[in-house]
């Protein structure tokens, strides 16, 4: 039974659950337990809910609608998975294509499907950046655009970047996870980066999610530098190698968090 509810977040539901128990006789005490537990999940459930029924997130941040700093001047826009038009799913197919191919190496090909299938799932939520239209562009911006790998084919503003991230339960912890943060050759280095994450951040903290989680590919050391250093993000309890060294040298990734509370640390830090 313990092991049965402590395994919901593995996808199954509460209400499973409870038919289950009422088909069992219990004990007093552990049916006292299983109804904590069971309310537990209840209000994760709740949580997570509330966070996919809002649409656009960015509406309750306005000043990170737009970046206007280090010569970069862009806009943010939400979208979602199942309403990506065409050109949007080009775009960011070949944007995964160029940063991502590199750091996957002979297995990219299996992962590209895989992403493909992610990028338009009905759990997808994104913000997606556009170049302003009234941007200043200088000498050294007009330098910069040109070492964009990938170009805009569709309509509006130029794109130049984008965060897919979803709402789930790690560890009966209700988390932001960030499945991909890409970015333009063109934009990177000029804290924009930076500007998303803590957006994200803000993000999971309104919605009262215990952390923030995402998957690193060791290869990509500009990436792991970034997020460990100049974010502060630990490895987590559940990536391979803190779960079993032996596992995690094989493996070729790392999950990383930051958590905001006592429970997700104790869950996903401390372990």
């Amino acid at each position: 039974m313990r092991e049965m509810l402590l395994g919901l977040s593995k996808g199954r539901r509460v209400w499973d659950l409870e038919r289950s128990v009422t088909e069992m006789r219990l004990p007093t005490g552990e049916m006292s337990w299983v109804s904590s537990v069971l309310e537990k999940k209840r209000a994760i459930d709740e949580v997570i809910k509330t966070a996919y029924a809002e649409k656009d997130h960015l509406s309750s941040f306005p000043p990170f609608c737009r970046y206007d700093r280090n010569g970069l001047s862009v806009y943010l826009e939400s979208g979602l998975g199942e309403k990506l038009s065409s050109s949007m799913k080009r775009y960011i197919q070949n944007l995964l294509k160029v940063n991502m191919e590199g750091p996957y190496g002979p297995e990219w090909p299996t992962e590209e499907k895989v992403k493909r299938k992610e990028m338009v799932s009905p759990d997808a939520r994104y913000i997606i950046v556009r170049e302003a239209p009234d941007a200043k562009v200088d000498d050294t911006s007009k330098a910069g655009r040109e070492m964009c790998s990938t170009c805009w084919m569709g309509d509006g503003d130029p794109v130049v970047g984008f965060v897919h991230y979803r709402f789930i339960v790690e560890e009966d912890t209700p988390v932001v996870y960030i499945y991909e943060l890409q970015l333009e050759s063109c934009v990177q280095g000029r804290g924009l980066g930076k500007f998303l994450m803590q957006l994200i951040e803000l993000i999971a903290r309104k919605n009262r999610l215990g952390a923030v989680m995402l998957t690193v590919q060791k290869a990509n050391v500009s990436a792991m530098n970034f997020y460990r250093s100049k974010l502060r993000y630990v490895i987590s309890t559940i990536s391979p190698s803190r779960v079993d060294p032996l596992i995690g040298a094989e493996k070729n990734y790392e999950i990383l968090c930051k958590t905001f509370d006592r429970e997700a640390k104790a869950k996903l830090e401390d372990c």
